[in-house]
Order: C-alpha cells, then structure tokens, then sequence
C-alpha cells in the first residue's frame, strides 16, 4: 500500500480543462482503490475531486489537505484543514507522499512536482493531460531528472497499464 498524492488543475470540474480529464481521473481514482492505496490530494476542485470521488466510490480511502480554511470537496473522507497557503499546503501534500501522479495542472501543480522532485518522492507524469504535466518535459535532463543531482527519476506513463508498472515499480522499491 501507497501513500499516493494526485496534483493537477483546480477549477470547476464540468469545464476546460478539467472537463476533458474526467475519464483518466475517474481511472486514476479506481486504480488506487483497487490498489489499495491511499489517495492525498489537495482536497479541493478539478482533478483533485474527480479523482477523490471515483477513489472514494470504489471503496478507496481519501485524504484531503486543505489550505486555509477550506472544506474541500464532498469525497474526503479524510480532511486535514492546514490554514496555511496554497503553496505550503503543496509542500505539506509533496511531503506525505510515498509517490506523486502528475494530471495537468498550473503553477500549483509546478510547485508540487519540483518539490515532490526535491523531496524524493517519484513523479509519474501522465502525458497528453496538459499543463505543467506535458510542458515540462523538454527541460528534463535525459527525459528523466529537472536537475543534475538526479534525485529521483520522473517517470511518464502514457496510459493505465503504463501508470499501474510504475505504481509497482514504486511500492517495490524499485523507482
């Protein structure tokens, strides 16, 4: 069992981009329930809460790490009202984290991977979702590190099966 953080966009979930990422957030979700694993997430809108609902409906525990003091999405089970920023509130989801699945996402969601990158905790990024999660693969070094100290390898995952190898990989100690 995992400890897995899913970042990406915010906003209103029956609109752009969001809209476009119902079906791979309902499958993340689903994947980590069946997994077994615990699922953080920021706690709010966007991927965050399409994720969290199909997570929670598939018999998944949810964890949502809020900022301020923000109630977050109806599908946190679990909810943990940090009063802090969204930026901090990121250091704190990248932190808890055992591995970090990347779906799109802005400037929220560059903070969470350099910082989950800085802490050494494995990002899966999933191509073709938008955003930071496509736009910053041309500065990677060797398609796999943001720095030369090579900390830890970010993986991409083109599809379930891929991200499904790279959870694996993850919970045997092997990324």
């Amino acid at each position: 069992m995992l400890q897995v953080a899913v970042i990406g966009y915010s906003g209103p979930i029956d609109r752009s981009p969001v809209l476009e990422l119902t079906q791979i957030c309902r499958q993340v979700g689903k994947a980590l329930a069946e997994r077994g694993d615990v699922l953080i997430t920021g706690g709010r809108d966007g991927v965050m809460e399409l994720v969290s609902e199909s997570a929670s409906s598939n018999g998944g525990k949810v964890l949502g790490i809020l900022p301020s003091n923000d109630e977050g999405n109806d599908h946190n089970q679990i909810k943990i009202r940090t009063g802090m920023d969204f930026a901090l509130r990121s250091l704190i989801i990248s932190k808890s984290a055992d591995v970090v699945i990347s779906i799109g996402g802005e400037a929220g969601t560059l903070l969470e991977i350099l910082s989950s990158y800085s802490y050494g905790r494995p990002v899966i990024l999933m191509k073709g979702t938008g955003g930071w999660t496509d736009r910053i693969l041309p500065v990677m070094i060797e398609g796999r590190y943001l720095d030369n100290r090579r900390t830890v390898e970010i993986r991409q995952a083109q599809d379930m099966a891929q991200l499904l190898e790279c959870l694996e990989e993850a919970e045997n100690g092997k990324v």
